[in-house]
């Protein structure tokens, strides 16, 4: 089972975010039976086995074994990640395009930015899954508080600056044996409330009222 799995196609979206076969994918982050299912969501056998059908049809799930059960074959089943990430190309002509609209400051573009890792990154994995390659990858994740709006600005351009230094000093657009790869920093409030408690003015905080 991987960790993460990204669902690159409409229908296998479609399949994943029906409540029903959305609450089985969460089950089945332990092998599981139509019948054990059947048993802990309080639904019929042949319903439940309707949609493992349908899950398993978009790879979202995966058979792990089979056993005889008096007259029938129980067929125990596991879902094929423990997390799933929906790919902004299962939306097709409407996927946000961060080539439309560049913004470092905007917080759209980022999303779009966001939108265009996740895709990319799904792709690469499915490529090297299938090559049996391991994803060269690297990944930064940290958190900090700014005393002052000045603060941001300034670590912004500081930012902006060392990641620029360090592009030039790397970036070996000439080379024949080297590979191109993308960096993206995204930098943005964090949340601290929950969704039903927030209010509009969680997004701003003192700092930002100096400006």
């Amino acid at each position: 089972m991987l960790e993460v799995a990204v669902i690159d196609t409409a229908a296998a979206a479609a399949a994943s975010l029906e409540p029903t076969r959305s609450r089985l994918l969460a089950e089945l982050g332990t092998p599981g039976s139509a019948t054990s299912l059947a048993a802990r969501l309080g639904l019929p056998r042949q319903k439940i086995n309707y949609h493992l059908r349908e899950l398993e049809r978009h790879g979202l799930i995966e058979l792990v074994t089979e056993r005889r059960r008096g007259n029938m074959t129980e067929r125990v089943m596991r879902a094929t990640a423990q997390s799933f990430v929906i790919s902004p190309s299962a939306l097709g002509g409407v996927a946000p395009d961060p080539r439309r609209g560049v913004n470092e400051f905007s917080a759209r573009w980022m999303l779009a930015v966001a939108a265009r890792l996740v895709q990319e990154v799904g792709t690469l994995l499915d490529r090297s899954a299938r090559a049996h390659r391991p994803l060269a990858t690297f990944t930064i994740d940290s958190e900090l508080r700014f005393a002052s709006a000045a603060d941001r600005a300034g670590f912004s351009t500081e930012l902006a600056l060392a990641v620029a230094t360090l592009v030039a000093r790397y970036d070996s657009p000439q080379s024949e044996g080297g590979r191109a790869h993308r960096l993206v920093l995204a930098l943005h409030p964090s949340i601290t409330r929950p969704a039903e408690t927030a209010t509009p003015a969680d997004t701003i905080t003192p700092a930002d009222r100096e400006n």
